[in-house]
């Protein structure tokens, strides 16, 4: 049966029979021994209408059998994710889909269980695995100590030299490294220009300020004190509207803030407030904010701050 014929019945179809449909398509696809990019396309046009109609029984069978499919579709993928992890757990444990971006951005959104889940992935990254460590950390921090009586046994201590504990921002910081090395190895999306990102993301992380405010005036088109004056805003917003502006993608996004703005960090609430505040902006708006710091008496970050 075609895809075609998938989109003919589920015209036809009450709404009752949406998870029969689902299952199916879900089967079809997985029988495909290279599925093309048309017919992944179409599972996502199939599916995503009826996502909400499907029970979490199908949910959990559509998780697990796209878990084992190289080339799933994307939109899916991603949905099935977001879902609850007795529903995602087959994807952020086995899927070759998500990539070490997505899992990152994924335990920014779902916290915890989703990343206890993507813990068990083979080959996980390292820095993925340090962040979810301290995750764990962060919550046992924030739980009721238990206490409980100490046997004789236990009472009789061996004095140990101190475990070695790694300075929080230390660890911190080493934490960004590594994340900003997995992200560097993402290509940007088509609607960057792969040179211009290029460039932004490598006089980011170069640690000379200067040369980025040289490439963010070149990318947008505008004079050096007022790209000075976005990149160095206390709280990033104006930056965030000058990447928006550009089209880069959230990933990237952070990646080139998180270099260049040092109260961002890869906690979960940090990368959530991020995503959060970065798909708000309208690129219209942020074109047009840009355009008016530019051909305005906008020099300062207090001006930028009072303009957003």
């Amino acid at each position: 049966m075609s895809f075609s014929d998938f989109r003919q019945i589920a015209a036809r179809t009450e709404t009752g029979r949406a998870e029969r449909l689902f299952r199916a398509a879900i089967s079809a696809f997985c029988s495909l021994t290279r599925p093309s990019r048309r017919e992944i396309a179409q599972l996502d046009d199939l599916t995503l209408p009826l996502f909400d109609e499907v029970s979490a029984e199908g949910l959990r069978f559509a998780a697990a059998a796209l878990s084992e499919c190289e080339s799933a579709p994307m939109g899916l993928v991603k949905r099935l994710s977001d879902a609850d992890v007795g529903i995602a757990a087959p994807l952020l444990t086995r899927s070759v889909a998500l990539t070490d971006v997505d899992l990152i951005s994924l335990i920014g959104r779902k916290g915890l269980p989703h990343a206890r889940a993507i813990a068990r992935r083979k080959n996980l990254h390292p820095a993925i695995a340090s962040l979810i460590r301290a995750l764990e950390r962060q919550t046992a921090s924030r739980s009721p100590a238990r206490v409980r009586t100490a046997s004789p046994a236990e009472l009789r201590v061996v004095e140990e030299p101190p475990a070695k504990v790694s300075t929080p921002g230390k660890a911190e910081e080493e934490t960004r490294t590594r994340l900003r090395e997995i992200m560097l190895k993402r290509t940007p999306a088509i609607a960057v220009h792969a040179e211009l990102y290029a460039r932004l993301r490598d006089t980011a992380l170069s640690g000379h300020s200067a040369l980025f405010q040289t490439a963010l005036a070149d990318a947008l088109g505008i004079d050096f004190p007022t790209a000075r004056a976005m990149a160095t805003s206390p709280d990033y917003a104006s930056l965030l509207v000058g990447l928006r502006m550009l089209d880069i993608p959230e990933a990237e996004a952070f990646l080139i803030a998180s270099s260049i703005s040092p109260r961002l960090t890869t906690q979960p609430q940090s990368i959530r407030l991020f995503l959060d505040r970065y798909r708000q902006l309208d690129r219209e708006e942020a074109a047009r904010k840009v355009a008016m710091w530019s051909n305005g008496p906008l020099r300062t970050e207090a001006r930028l701050s009072n303009k957003i």
